[in-house]
């Protein structure tokens, strides 16, 4: 047998590898398309009647987010953390817990905006994510308060409750520099 060319091995892996991402680029897109029409054939439904599972009302429940945001809110929470242009629906409730250090990084409020009742109390407990965290009143809020304090211990709650209506804005002092930031509406119950 005589040798009638050498061929470099680098080269070698470069057609190999060219045939073999065709080869998945093809098997893929076959793959890709096959289960696109099968997610068609189902109709992306759970085989129920294509409903929620509510009850047909349109409150959903207490803190059932709303997309009647008062513009004052969704514009101080613009670039907020978890705030997704909606306000959560507590009217009717007595007390409102909200999370303090929430999200992936512990830099927010959740919910980040809310809706109660006047009169209402709402609860700030902190998750003990995200370093120290305070609740005070922002510059414009309709009502002043404050928990006094960074803090950065699990379970440490702050109560306040919010006898007349209006637009109640607060941050956490110290990261609102990275979206801590979270508003209630205080209506007439």
């Amino acid at each position: 047998m005589r040798i009638k060319r050498f061929v470099r091995l680098e080269d070698l892996f470069k057609m190999m590898s060219d045939k073999l991402s065709r080869r998945r680029y093809v098997a893929g897109t076959g793959a890709a398309l096959t289960i696109g029409a099968l997610a068609g054939c189902s109709g992306g439904g759970d085989g129920g009647d294509g409903g929620d599972g509510g009850d047909g009302g349109s409150s959903g429940g207490a803190g059932a987010p709303q997309d009647d945001v008062p513009s004052e809110i969704d514009d101080y929470l613009a670039e907020a953390r978890m705030y997704d242009g909606t306000i959560a629906d507590y009217t009717g409730q007595d007390e409102v817990t909200v999370a303090v250090g929430a999200g992936d990084v512990g830099f927010a409020f959740d919910p980040a905006a809310i809706r109660i009742d006047a009169g209402t109390a709402v609860v700030w407990e902190w998750t003990g994510e995200g370093g120290g965290h305070n609740v005070a009143s922002a510059e414009g809020s309709e009502t002043e308060f404050d928990n006094g304090e960074t803090v950065s211990e699990e379970g440490y709650t702050f109560e306040q409750s919010f006898d007349s209506a209006g637009i109640k804005l607060y941050e956490c002092t110290p990261h609102r520099a990275n979206g801590m930031l979270g508003a209630i509406e205080v209506v007439e119950s």
